[in-house]
């Protein structure tokens, strides 16, 4: 059998780890959670949520990587035998994040060019968004025609993670400095620039200020373990994959921690970023903070642009912030592609000169329902069920696998073992009862609110759609399990 790849440096490591978890989440999802579940106050939950489920559950995946020296699906198989679908239900979750990942990033490349006139547009932003440039159609139901300027994206898109998983990780390694740091350099930039406009102090009041009786609302707490668990890019096989390439005797826990530090540090800074400029764009046009703030892709599309076009210099600005989205998501694409690719290099020995271009070329494929004008819908609705159902179950089993089948005694004893920092008994209480309880919880809320409600304003077919989509990724895991490998 080949020689596992290998990293070049820890650093390699630690940067690729850090950029896996640090996406475009942390810029446009965290300062929003933060500012609707009570300001300042949410960064109690948010750091218990990080301290009894992120870093607990990033040891977790750190030490099982390493021990076992394989992907998700051949790592899980180790454990016990029929845990081997556990890995695959996370690589088919992870496949169908990347499938929607790389036309959210077509769309920041169109963007880094529409910023050069943003003037010329920002106004209305939200009409040069959702009908000049994705000319939405009447609902999920209805596709229409594909976009090609979103395909070049696309296909940009696909190239670069071709190029930078060529070589494992020696070429991530090679590349990772330069899409970890140039967005951290960007980021300061737009906190500097936004703390020197008039009203951003009333931002960040909004952002900062906390409102304790928050804490007294579940959801609260559901949303800072929502955050802490996907933020991570936790039950994706990426940190396992990842840590697989390290040599045996790798310290886990100090890296566990430091990566779990440095994407919670940025998701806190980017907060500055975002909230400094709703807050000049609140006092410019006279209105309470709350009513310019909206998250996701609403913040990025439509809310930064029109308040980047009030400022002087827009364009250099507007250019930054999408580099600043590229950069952010090129780091998670690649981290969704490179464990997946792994899942069948592991089981049937395949090339990676072989598997890469046929998964490169069907993502762009597939991707291509995404880029048509109605492919918005579903990169929310498969986003939202992947997010909700399939990588909380996978974070729910594989807590269960390693606490309970595996012990986390045993795997504790082993992550101390190769560690500076020693972790207690409190891990053991975290993997086996706090954080597989909690997610369950929020499994179980999920489909309550997914049977009573629905999702947003779309036809119950559509998510119901979404949710036969989760229900056929845990059907060909199993599938997948039951094939013999190369080893048989």
């Amino acid at each position: 059998m080949e020689e596992r790849a290998r990293w070049r440096r820890r650093a390699d490591f630690i940067f690729a780890a850090v950029g896996a978890a640090i996406g475009l989440g942390n810029v446009w999802r965290f300062p929003y959670i933060a500012f609707k579940y009570g300001g300042g106050a949410f960064l109690i939950p948010y750091f218990v949520a990080l301290l009894t489920a992120g870093i607990p559950l990033l040891i977790l995946e750190f030490g099982l990587g390493r021990m076992m020296q394989a992907g998700a699906p051949a790592a899980f198989a180790k454990v016990r035998k029929n845990f081997e679908w556990i890995g695959w239900l996370s690589l088919f979750a992870v496949m169908l994040i990347f499938f929607y990942y790389t036309v959210i990033m077509a769309w920041c490349w169109n963007y880094v060019v529409f910023s050069v006139n943003i003037k010329e547009w920002a106004a209305r932003s939200e009409q040069f968004f959702k009908h000049d440039f994705l000319r939405l159609t009447s609902g999920p139901g209805h596709l229409g025609h594909i976009l090609w300027y979103v395909v070049i994206g696309l296909a940009i898109s696909w190239l670069w993670s071709f190029f930078y998983l060529r070589h494992g990780p020696i070429s991530i390694g090679k590349e990772i400095y330069f899409t970890v740091i140039i967005p951290w350099i960007i980021l300061v930039i737009l906190v500097i620039r936004g703390l020197t406009l008039p009203g951003a102090i009333k931002g960040l009041n909004y952002y900062l200020t906390p409102n304790f009786a928050a804490l007294k609302n579940p959801e609260t707490w559901l949303a800072a373990y929502g955050q802490i668990f996907f933020t991570l890019s936790l039950a994706m096989g990426t940190q396992i994959v990842y840590s697989s390439y390290l040599e045996r005797r790798t310290d886990v826990n100090n890296n566990a921690i430091v990566t779990a530090l440095a994407n919670c540090g940025t998701s806190f800074f980017a907060g500055f970023a975002v909230f400094s400029v709703l807050g000049f764009a609140a006092q410019a046009l006279g209105v309470p903070v709350p009513e310019v703030t909206k998250g996701g892709l609403h913040l990025a599309f439509i809310t930064y642009p029109r308040i980047i076009s009030m400022l002087p210099a827009a364009p250099v600005l507007g250019v930054l912030f999408f580099i600043l989205l590229v950069t952010l998501a090129i780091d998670s694409q690649i981290s969704q592609v490179e464990p997946f690719i792994c899942g069948f290099m592991d089981k049937w020995r395949i090339d990676r000169k072989k598997i890469l271009p046929i998964v490169a070329v069907c993502g762009f494929l597939v991707g291509l329902i995404f880029a048509t004008r109605g492919g918005y819908y579903w990169v929310d609705i498969i986003d939202h069920v992947t997010c909700e159902f399939g990588l909380t179950l996978v974070g729910i089993l594989e807590a269960i696998a390693i606490g309970w089948f595996f012990g986390a005694r045993k795997f504790r004893e082993y992550v101390n073992e190769v560690s500076e920092i020693k972790i207690g008994r409190w891990w053991d209480i975290c993997v086996m009862i706090i954080t597989p309880l909690i997610l369950l919880w929020s499994f179980i809320f999920a489909i309550y609110r997914e049977a009573r409600f629905g999702y947003g304003d779309y036809p119950r077919w559509a998510g119901l759609t979404g949710i036969g989509i989760i229900i056929l990724i845990i059907i060909m895991s199993f599938v997948l399990m039951k094939l013999k490998g190369r080893e048989g």
